[in-house]
């Protein structure tokens, strides 16, 4: 996970669709910069991000989780290089890089005009004032966390389903809501055990203002993909990784063509707004009511993103 410091956040908000760019683009390079470099990993690494723009209590806190394979092709193409026993790439030499190049890219995007600037940082308008701005970023630790992989592929989509649409918080965290006040389930992350979790209330223009925060500029992409997964080389990367692991392509597991139904006609295998797998739990007349009422949860119906 790659976190912007709270100052270099203030002047995101501002500059939502330039500076959450440059976190995504900037953190890659950084991944895949010290994955390539012999003395760390030496190989070509695959990288799913994934951008968040809150805190547990819907603050805005942007930051760029990764999703990345344990290990790489080699630089050369021979073979697959593994990770390390205990960890694929050092947090703190990742974290002197990132802070390096997302403080020059800042700087770049400033002298093309590319930043703007209101309120009480309107001032950061002056090239000068904005390099005096940055100079304490450039001093302190920025924030790159690391943990274990997933169990598996099952919980890596089961991962990514939470936050493809979703922002900033879930229905399961609302407590009570009524015209005053909204009151939600929150996390502590300092601490530890039963005591992180408590709950919060909100007066209810406040919590609206807090989602708010998190709508993202239109046609900006929340998931995006680099390295060996970079939508023109992906086919390729992902047929050799598999030939190099001795992995056998997964099955499809879907009809080439539309099924029939009884009647002859034919039934879309995927859904037109997902992609995802369509399941046929019923099929009733024209105009009559459908007999099934169970709840999704119940049956056990997912959407399959395979």
């Amino acid at each position: 996970m790659f976190t912007l410091p709270s100052t270099i956040a203030d002047v995101a908000y501002q500059n939502k669709a330039v500076i959450y760019d440059l976190l995504f683009k900037v953190s890659a390079e950084t991944m895949t910069t010290i994955a390539a470099d012999p003395r760390h990993l030496g190989a070509r690494i695959a990288i799913t991000s994934v951008l968040h723009t809150w805190g547990s209590a819907m603050t805005h806190h942007p930051h760029v989780h990764m999703i990345v394979p344990g290990g790489g092709i080699a630089l050369d193409g021979s073979g697959w290089v593994a990770k390390r026993p205990n960890f694929l790439l050092a947090v703190m030499v990742l974290s002197r890089l990132f802070r390096r190049l997302m403080i020059e890219r800042l700087t770049a995007a400033h002298a093309d005009g590319l930043l703007s600037f209101y309120g009480t940082h309107a001032h950061l308008a002056d090239a000068g004032a904005f390099a005096a701005y940055l100079a304490p970023a450039k001093k302190t630790r920025w924030f790159v966390y690391a943990k274990r992989p997933f169990a598996g592929p099952k919980s890596v989509l089961a991962y990514l389903s939470r936050y493809t649409h979703r922002v900033a918080i879930s229905n399961r965290r609302l407590i009570s809501a009524d015209d005053r006040s909204v009151t939600f389930k929150v996390k502590d992350y300092r601490l530890e055990g039963a005591g992180r979790y408590r709950t919060m209330t909100l007066p209810t223009h406040e919590f609206i203002r807090r989602f708010l925060l998190h709508v993202l500029p239109k046609g900006f992409h929340r998931i995006r993909h680099y390295g060996l997964l970079a939508s023109g080389v992906k086919a390729a990367n992902l047929a050799r990784m598999r030939e190099l692991l001795d992995v056998a392509p997964p099955s499809e597991g879907l009809p080439a063509e539309p099924s029939a139904t009884e009647g002859g006609d034919l039934l879309p295998t995927r859904c037109r707004c997902c992609g995802g797998r369509m399941h046929v739990i019923e099929r009733f007349e024209a105009g009559s009511l459908p007999r099934h009422h169970e709840s999704p949860s119940r049956i056990g119906i997912r959407i399959d993103t395979s």
